[in-house]
């Protein structure tokens, strides 16, 4: 008799632990959603925040162009590095994002030989390709050569302001030992 409510409680026991350990499981998923799927989320939204690739190739400034697809593991976990260079550079460069999985970008998917993904297009401001990186690849490697391609855009910009904002005396009157006249 003993022994069978030392069983007893011990099944009680049991079914308790196992109730709390499941509670605490699902309530860790409800807090930590955010966090355990932010990734999955950040690359959904990667579409709907892309700019145009037409509008990109021909509004002066460099492009940032990835493909992608929502079921890549490697896609999903550069997607917060991703998000942080589009939200600290998208005033000055292009952010495209395509996803390989749509019909439409077959064009663009051929276009730039995809083989691989994520892969990742870096354009200068005239639609010349500069550099590409297929695979995951940190974000340092990235923003770098962001960098390279932004201060490039800024040093011309200001040769070429620089040559208009310069008043240069005109010397075309000028009578030297070389100008035959």
């Amino acid at each position: 008799m003993q022994s069978e409510s030392k069983q007893s409680l011990l099944n009680k026991n049991l079914k308790l632990m196992m109730f709390v350990l499941i509670a605490i499981v699902f309530i860790s998923l409800i807090l930590f959603r955010n966090i355990l799927f932010q990734s999955t989320y950040l690359l959904k939204s990667f579409g709907e925040l892309s700019v145009d690739p037409e509008i990109a190739f021909r509004n002066n400034k460099p492009t940032f162009l990835e493909f992608y697809a929502e079921w890549c593991e490697v896609c999903k976990e550069m997607a917060p590095q991703v998000s942080a260079l589009r939200e600290e550079y998208e005033k000055d460069i292009n952010f495209v994002f395509l996803n390989v999985d749509n019909q439409k970008w077959n064009n663009y998917i051929r276009k730039f030989d995809v083989n691989g993904i994520p892969q990742v297009n870096l354009f200068d401001k005239k639609g010349n390709l500069i550099s590409t990186f297929i695979g995951k690849q940190e974000e340092l490697i990235i923003k770098d050569s962001i960098e390279k391609i932004e201060s490039k855009a800024k040093s011309q910009d200001e040769i070429i302001n620089d040559e208009f904002s310069v008043i240069k005396e005109n010397k075309n009157h000028e009578v030297t030992t070389r100008s035959h006249g």
